[in-house]
């Protein structure tokens, strides 16, 4: 029987718990995992963090409960391995170490608090695999409800990485500075000037919605063109986030957050001059599992 290996993603707008399955034969390019099991419930710690610096009581004692619960879901799959990682919200806030400590303590969980440049590196590795051409350049983006990650690759090797403290719920909350729009304006510029052609790779659940949605995309590759996106951008900011729930079937927790993801990536393909963004379905949750059972290999 194939091991099981999960991995909780606690995000600055929903915490993950993915379990995959290694596979007991794979075939010549199959993936060697299977998804078992992927749940997400959208606490949104960002709300709290990036308006009061620390996650409430309420919100506290809720990620605890799921905690518990996830602890429960990998007992009944037989989890072999799990890592948990949080990220932008958990990093900001002044008593995630605390919340997590208790965590530990009441339910065994130990919660890793990744800075931007481990999570991009976690997830970017994945999206490369899923490229059929590797050479040129690509500008990964992961958007997050609390910080952007930026990787820039050349012919397949990594040249630029940063994070900014650019996010979808940071944005809703007005605790993005002007100064980092500028500074990621300024960085990418620099980093990119002289190189032709320059594509992004999305990643996160927005840019897998917004390609979705998009009624002009190249379904084969797996692309969005750049224009696609600012038609849909300029069509979804018009309405309320309600609106766009009885339009699109979207959530609550995604109809207000898809506006601002859109945005960002709309910034960094005007600074790259990008002309689309190549969509492979891969979150951190997935970078996490693929290093877990890289190493049990």
């Amino acid at each position: 029987m194939g091991k099981c290996y999960a991995a909780i993603d606690i995000g600055s707008n929903a915490v993950r718990l993915l379990i995959k399955k290694a596979k007991d034969k794979v075939e010549e390019g199959e993936k060697p995992l299977s998804k078992a099991l992927l749940l997400r419930v959208p606490l949104r710690l960002g709300f709290d963090v990036f308006t009061r610096n620390e996650v409430s009581e309420a919100k506290a004692g809720k990620l605890l409960r799921l905690m518990k619960a996830y602890r429960q879901l990998m007992k009944i799959y037989e989890v072999a391995d799990y890592r948990a990682c949080a990220t932008s919200a958990m990093r900001d806030a002044r008593n995630g170490k605390v919340i997590l400590r208790d965590i530990v303590k009441q339910t065994g969980i130990d919660i890793e608090i990744i800075d931007g440049q481990e999570e991009a590196r976690m997830i970017y590795n994945n999206h490369i695999e899923c490229l059929e051409d590797r050479t040129g350049n690509y500008i990964y983006v992961d958007v997050g409800g609390g910080s952007t990650e930026v990787n820039l690759l050349s012919d397949g090797k990594l040249v630029f990485s940063r994070s900014y403290n650019i996010g979808t719920v940071r944005i809703l909350t007005g605790g993005v500075k002007e100064r980092a729009w500028q500074q990621l304006s300024e960085e990418l510029s620099e980093a990119t000037a002289g190189m032709e052609s320059v594509n992004i790779i999305g990643s996160g659940g927005n840019i897998n919605k917004l390609y979705r949605l998009a009624t002009q995309k190249d379904k084969k590759q797996q692309r969005l063109p750049v224009a696609s996106l600012q038609a849909l951008y300029d069509e979804l900011a018009l309405l309320t986030p309600e609106q766009r729930m009885e339009t699109y079937g979207m959530k609550a927790d995604r109809a207000d957050v898809i506006v601002p993801a859109a945005q960002i990536f709309l910034a960094v393909a005007a600074v790259v001059r990008a002309e689309y963004v190549h969509v492979p379905v891969i979150g951190l949750a997935d970078g996490i599992i693929d290093s877990l059972y890289s190493l049990s290999s």
